[in-house]
């Protein structure tokens, strides 16, 4: 099989798409990423659980209705009452209706749960605030990583031209005398390299445009890259341990954490509190009639009304409580060790990403050096091979050490701009206006 079918059959896989920039990206993933979209629905549910735990504390009002068709049949076994009509068989209808309430009036580990409500739903807001800035994260690095495999695409069939080129003047030099045909070889290994490299870059470049539809649900077209002229800057502030102490206060997943361990310190206090008694004002209102009675075919209706004080205590229940009074200690153990772990994630996470935003700045301007360099060293190849003192093989390895310096420099910008990203999720301060910031570098 020929290259251009396999080009085609790959280019063939991408449905025409529309173009958009990181922005439009980010907004289509707001509203089709099913990650984020389930993280939403969680945050919903969740925060139910403050109603449903109020209820707990509000009066309990219910109505109980009845309809009951009696048959009877009555049988006397006492002479003195033989001639009594008392005895016989019928049926009559009875039915009634009860009208009960409770008001807690202590419960302390109904309030106790309200608390913990309370603290779910900050923890939940909590949750979401990390998975929003996860999906700007995700966002940024399948875009960049999409305009980086396009750039690798474009580099290697710049470099196939370059290759043909000096692969089509080997063989003219080895026609005419003037080369041997060890460069002609050597310029077809390159080729058929750089040919097989690009088979490799447009697969890649597919894969990348299915890993962002997965965000968008739909295959991108072109994307805004980033601009030439683009300067990257050391982080503000530029100290790596206001970051970390920022991360310490704002981090997420960190702040989560300190609620969940609280949560737990009030879910051993809830526990206990099962051997507290508990006290209910309760109050109902009955009222009962039947058409008739089983020895007297009387009609009756019974009417009444009750209000109290319902006061209960617990003893002894097989030891229950005790038993989940352990286990949420135990849960309470768990959640710290949980929060000290988060601690030290957001710590090295922030360090992390500051290093990554200095080193990015320092590595792309070291990279722009060497892209300049790499094409003063590929011109001067070039003149040396025109006057003999360079081979066809120094050309290829000169061309090869520019395409090799563009593609780093690409990916490290692309690096830069993710790991600034980054840092603000780390401190917990990464909003819709700092990914606007990073679209202003595109074009």
């Amino acid at each position: 099989m020929t290259l251009k079918p396999i080009f085609a059959m790959l280019v063939a896989l991408s449905p025409v798409a529309h173009a958009a920039d990181l922005l439009a990206v980010y907004s289509e993933a707001k509203v089709q990423d099913p990650v984020f979209l389930a993280a939403q629905a969680k945050l919903r549910s969740i925060q139910e659980k403050v109603p449903q735990s109020r209820s707990l504390l509000l009066p309990n009002i219910g109505l109980s209705a009845n309809t009951t068709y009696n048959r009877f049949k009555t049988t006397l076994t006492n002479p003195g009452l033989a001639g009594l009509p008392l005895g016989g068989t019928g049926n009559y209808n009875s039915n009634g209706y009860t009208v009960s309430l409770s008001q807690p009036v202590f419960r302390l580990q109904d309030w106790i749960q309200l608390d913990e409500a309370h603290l779910q739903v900050a923890a939940a807001q909590a949750q979401f605030r990390a998975a929003e800035q996860d999906l700007i994260i995700r966002v940024a690095q399948s875009y960049f990583g999409v305009l980086l495999a396009f750039d690798n695409v474009e580099l290697v069939r710049a470099q196939k031209a370059a290759i043909s080129e000096e692969l089509q003047q080997a063989k003219q030099n080895f026609d005419v005398g003037t080369a041997t045909i060890t460069d002609t070889h050597e310029a077809q290994a390159r080729y058929d390299l750089v040919s097989a490299q690009e088979i490799a870059a447009l697969s890649d470049l597919e894969v990348k445009k299915r890993t962002l539809a997965t965000l968008t649900g739909k295959m991108p077209g072109q994307l805004d890259t980033v601009n030439a002229k683009f300067e990257p800057t050391l982080p503000v502030p530029d100290n790596a341990e206001k970051w970390v102490g920022a991360a310490l206060n704002g981090n997420p997943d960190l702040v989560g954490s300190r609620i969940l361990a609280k949560i737990a310190e009030k879910e051993v206090t809830r526990r206990r509190a099962g051997h507290l008694p508990t006290l209910s004002i309760v109050a109902s209102y009955n009222d009962n009639s039947a058409s008739g009675g089983p020895l007297l075919d009387l009609s009756s209706r019974t009417k009444q009304s009750a209000v109290g004080l319902q006061f209960n205590l617990p003893i002894f229940q097989g030891g229950a409580i005790s038993s989940q009074t352990r286990e949420a200690a135990a849960d309470l153990e768990k959640s710290k060790d949980d929060e000290d772990g988060a601690r030290r994630n957001a710590e090295l996470n922030a360090r992390q990403a500051f290093l990554g935003v200095a080193s990015g700045m320092a590595q792309v301007k070291a990279l722009e050096q060497a892209l300049t360099s790499s094409k003063t060293m590929l011109e001067s190849t070039k003149l040396g091979q025109e006057v003999g003192v360079r081979t066809a093989v120094d050309v290829l390895n000169a061309q090869q050490q520019l395409y090799s310096a563009k593609r780093d420099l690409y990916k490290a910008r692309y690096d830069y701009l993710v790991s600034e990203l980054k840092l603000k999720a780390a401190s917990g301060s990464l909003t819709d206006s700092d990914l606007e910031a990073v679209n202003r570098a595109l074009h």
